[in-house]
Order: structure tokens, then sequence, then C-alpha cells
């Protein structure tokens, strides 16, 4: 439900809106009336989408509300241990010791957050202003275009920041706790956190409203010229963190490299830096025998919570007048773009493929290049692809760095339960993955089924080819990287051998259930990928993935651990006998097998039934 569907399904809109469109010559209403007239809108769709969700959607509402308060208590749980673990063993509140470490967490902290806003708010406003039909119909209409950009920005600020939110409301209400911060500190966190939040947007806003202005002027050369040096830049600081000298985990070398490693953060320019010591000024005791009050530390951080209020409005003004110059003129150009016209013929990927597909018979051959095709033509999907799994990468990289070079039976059982939570890390991304971008492919095939319907091609074989799309596209991928994992945590060999076995059971299971579900529950209406991945559909498939993960890993993992433990020195139990625990490890995986063929092949079957009977018109 949008603007423009709330105006077209019969909304009357506001006397001042009608005045001005049917007089000819009048003015704009004024700009106190257009803001109530948009916040009145905005209310009433949310208030429209919030009784839908509980209505139609409540068990994905209800899942996304006890997820985020699960992970919120999680992160909670785990700073506050952290912040405690600071406080017993460096020091108190307003000492040097206390105050480097947990300066440095601050600084880091938020000024990864703060490039984060800034890139997730220029996205979200690209989206929301530039490819959205609700936006066009707005500059149709007696509105003027800064009330536009501010009405989108305002979106894009809840939208970007609610994950912002997320994170930092744990690690602050933790500290205040550990620290025994007083009552202040914790009335100054809310402001602090919305003032801060506002800054990082604006600058996206105004970077989106910037780029998208001077598009048609940037030459390609120069925008593929950036694009290069900033990759070029984080592989050389990538490649650097690698290469470094390891010195000891949390030794006294390893603490001052990475002080200074990170010191850039502690700029005093940088928003992340006021919001940082506007946090740390306020949790410090109140102390004694001051002479001025500005000596205070309550006072120091509101001054720095003026700071960024001043700069938030600065900002805000910015923004507005930004997009009352440049929103017409970049809309226009965008839309107005000489089009390139595509080069015919067939791409070498696409040859390679090809030819990795032949043993496949013809029609799904077929088929699996026209999935591989839509997946290289489309950015949104396979970019996605490659942060997550680069990100796990350079993690799975960068365990070396955490490994002990002892040989006893802790370091032992702690890499094995290491090796298998990675692999449960990797099971987990997979499962989001083919929740989003797998579920929806049979929904998506029933707007051109018209094509494949006049087409010698048996219903089964398209399911089939779905299947062998997901399970062979998601195995290589997760295979390099649970290899890698094993690798640096340097692993025995039959443990590297369960964690493959164990991936082919979770790419041809969680595979199966996407493909399966979404041909059982099929979305014809829903033009949209990301809202039927989002529905009851999608939720369930989610749900039942992240419960088969758990199964495989505990079924593989389980044994494989009372193996270790037991192998080192033969108990007296006989429920701990390595003899008897190899009886464990059949039987393990005997159940892996099992359940893994029973998630494979009973979605498929439901889901080619279904599909089978379906009526397209």
């Amino acid at each position: 439900m949008s603007f423009a569907t709330d105006l077209r399904a019969g909304a009357a809109p506001a006397p001042g809106f009608a005045a001005a469109a049917q007089t000819p010559g009048k003015s704009l209403p004024s700009e106190d009336r257009e803001a109530q007239v948009l916040w009145r809108l905005r209310w009433t769709v949310a208030r429209t989408q919030l009784r839908q969700l509980l209505t139609d959607a409540r068990l994905r509402t209800s899942l996304v509300v006890c997820l985020s308060l699960g992970f919120w208590l999680g992160l909670f749980v785990l700073f506050h241990q952290g912040f405690a673990f600071l406080v017993y063993y460096v020091g108190q509140p307003g000492g040097m010791a206390h105050a480097e470490p947990v300066r440095l967490i601050f600084h880091v902290f938020f000024a990864s957050l703060n490039v984060m806003l800034i890139f997730s708010s220029g996205i979200i406003l690209y989206g929301g202003l530039f490819s959205s039909a609700e936006t066009r119909f707005l500059l149709t209409q007696p509105i003027r275009p800064e009330r536009i950009v501010l009405h989108k920005f305002q979106e894009a600020v809840l939208f970007s920041s609610w994950g912002f939110l997320l994170l930092a409301s744990p690690l602050t209400v933790a500290y205040g706790i550990v620290v025994h911060a007083p009552w202040y500190y914790f009335a100054l966190v809310l402001p602090l956190i919305c003032a801060f939040v506002y800054i990082p947007c604006g600058i996206g806003a105004l970077l989106c409203l910037l780029l998208v202005y001077r598009l048609n002027r940037v030459k390609v050369a120069l925008v593929a010229s950036v694009a290069a040096a900033s990759v070029v830049a984080a592989g050389w600081s990538v490649w650097r963190t690698i290469v470094s000298p390891q010195a000891e985990l949390f030794g006294a070398e390893w603490f001052h490299a990475t002080m200074k490693r990170f010191e850039v953060t502690e700029q005093e320019w940088l928003p992340s830096t006021w919001l940082s010591n506007s946090l740390l000024e306020a949790a410090l005791p109140w102390p004694t025998g001051v002479a001025s009050s500005h000596e205070l530390p309550v006072v120091q951080s509101c001054l720095y919570l003026v700071v960024m209020a001043s700069n938030a409005l600065l900002l805000h003004v910015l923004t507005v007048a930004a997009g009352k110059r440049w929103l017409r003129p970049a809309f226009s150009a965008l839309e107005c773009r000489p089009r390139r016209r595509r080069a015919t013929g067939v791409a070498l990927v696409d040859r390679l493929a090809q030819s990795l597909l032949r043993p496949f018979p013809q029609q799904m051959r077929l088929l699996l290049l026209k999935d591989w095709r839509l997946l290289r033509r489309d950015p949104v999907q396979w970019s996605q692809f490659l942060i997550f799994f680069g990100l796990l990468g350079l993690y799975f990289v960068n365990i070396d760095r955490f490994r002990n070079t002892g040989n006893d039976l802790n370091y032992r059982t702690w890499v094995n339960m290491v090796s298998f939570l990675n692999l449960a890390v990797v099971g987990l991304i997979l499962s989001t993955f083919t929740t989003r971008f797998i579920f929806p492919m049979i929904s998506l095939e029933g707007r051109r089924f018209w094509v494949l319907g006049l087409m010698p091609i048996r219903r089964e074989t398209i399911v089939w080819s779905k299947f062998a799309f997901a399970a062979l596209g998601s195995w290589a991928p997760c295979a390099l990287l649970i290899l890698l994992s094993d690798l640096m945590l340097r692993v025995s060999i039959p443990i590297i051998a369960v964690h493959q076995f164990t991936n082919v059971l979770l790419c041809s299971g969680l595979a199966a259930m996407a493909v399966g579900l979404g041909a059982s529950m099929p979305n014809f209406r829903e033009p949209a990928p990301s809202k039927i991945a989002a529905g009851f559909g999608g939720t369930l498939n989610l749900v039942l993935s992240a419960l088969y993960i758990m199964a495989i890993v505990v079924m593989t993992a389980l044994p494989c651990h009372f193996f270790l433990l037991a192998s080192s020195q033969r108990s007296p139990v006989s429920f701990f006998n390595p003899d008897y625990l190899r009886v464990w490890l059949i039987v393990g995986t005997g159940l892996a097998v099992l359940t893994g063929a029973a998630a494979t092949v009973l979605p498929l079957r439901a889901g080619i039934r279904t599909f089978n009977r379906l009526e397209f018109y």
C-alpha cells in the first residue's frame, strides 16, 4: 500500500491539494499543510500495514519479533560479559587502563556503523526516490519537490536506522549497567543515538542526490576508476591484515598494534567520535569538589549532544535545499537517458556454463542456462552472494590468528567445536539465500508460463531444473568456504571429510525445501520476489531450513565431539568408550543421511504433485 495507491483507490485528497489542482494559477498549499497531509497518509498506510500483518502474517510477524528480541538479548549478554571482564581485570571507569580499551571499542563500533549508515541510507533513498512508481505519481501532483525528497528521506532514515538501534542499544545499556552509570546516562542514550543517526543519513542522501544529478556529466571511465581504486584499497587493507605479524592474542604487543591500526576512528571531526565521547563522559561518576559546572561530565556530554543536533539540523536543511534544486532535473535526466543497445551473441561465461552442463538432458540443460543468465544479469542477487560469502571467507582466513600452538585436549575440542559452528553458519547463510532467491523462482515462472507451456517440456522437469540449479550453484562456494575454514584450523582429514559430506546434505536439503515449498505454495500475483519470500511460504521455509541445519549439524557433530573426547583418554564408563562411540558415528551418519534424503525427496514430490495440478490462465 502506498501514497499513489491510496489516491488511485479513491481516497479524498486534501482540500489544499484539490484547490491547487483545480484552480489555474493558484499557489501551492503551504508547507505545513503538505507536511500534515503526507504524515497523515503515512500514518494511515502504517496502520493498515500493521493490521494486515497481524491478520494475514501472524507467523512471520511473531517470528521476526521473537528473533529480534533473542538477538537483542544475546548481544546484551555478550556486551555485558565483555565489559564486566574489562572492569574486573583492567580497572574501574575514570582510570587510563579502563579508558583506552573502552574508547577503542566505542570508536571502532560507531565509526563502522557510521559508514554503513551512509551507504544504506543512500541506497534506500535511491530506491524510494528514483526507482519508485509512487515518486512518479507524486511528481505529477501539486507538491513541492523538496517535500517529496523529505518524505522519502524520512522513510530512508527509518528503514536504515532500525538495525543501528538494534546493535547500539544493547552495547550502551550493557556498559551503563556494568559501570553503574548515573541516571542521566540512560536518559541521554536515546537523544544521542537519534541525533547521531541523522548525520550519516543526511550525508548519504546528499551523495545520492548529487550522484544522480551529475550522472550524465560524469564519465563512465571516472566512475570505473573510483570503483577500481576502492576495490584495490579494500584488498590492500585485507592483505595487510592477513600478512601482518601475528602477536600473542590479547597481549601487550597485540593490543598496541590494534590501537594504532584503528586510531583513524578517533578523529575529532567524526560524528562517531562525538557520540563515543558523549556516552563515555555521561557514564563517569559524579565528581566531588568540582570548581565549575562546565567541568561536570554531564555538561560535556550535553555539549556533544548539541554539536550533533546542530549538524543534524544543518544536514536536514541542506537535504531540503538539494531536493528543491536537484530532484526534477535528476529525475528527468535519469528517466530520459539514452538506452544502449545490448550486444547480441553468447557470452564467454555462458559458453563455459553450457560445456559444464553437458551431462544433463537437453531440456534441463536449456532451463539451467536460462536460470544462469537471469542470475548473471541481476546484480542484486550475485552481489549479495559475493558480499556475504566474501565476509565469511575473510573471517575464515583470519581464524589462524586465534589458533593456539598447543596440542592439548581443550584446544583440540575447541577447534572441533569451532569448525562445526562454522559449518552451521555457512548453512544458515545459505538458508537465507535459498529463501530469498530460490523459493520465489517457481512463482516468478507463472507470469511467463504461457511460453513454457507451449514448449515440449514436462512440468516436473522445470521443478527438477530449479533444484539442480540451486543445489549445484550453492555446493561449490559452500564447499570451498568450509574447506578454507578446516585448513586454517588444521583439523584432521576425517573431520574434513565429515564436513564436506555434511555440506552436501545441507545444500541438497535446503535447495529441495526451497524449490518444493515454492512449488507447493506459489504466489503468481506478486511480481516482487522479495515480497514472495516474505510471505507465509517463505517464512515457513526459513524456519524449516533452520531446524534442518541444526538437526544435520548435531547428528554429525556430537558423535565426532564425543569420539574426540574419548579417544584422548580411555574412559572406564562404557558410554564414553571409543569402541562404543564408533557405533555413535555410524548411527549419527545414518540418521543424517536419512534426514537429508527425507528433506530432499518429500518436498520435491509434494512440489511436483502440486505444480502438475496447477491451472494457468
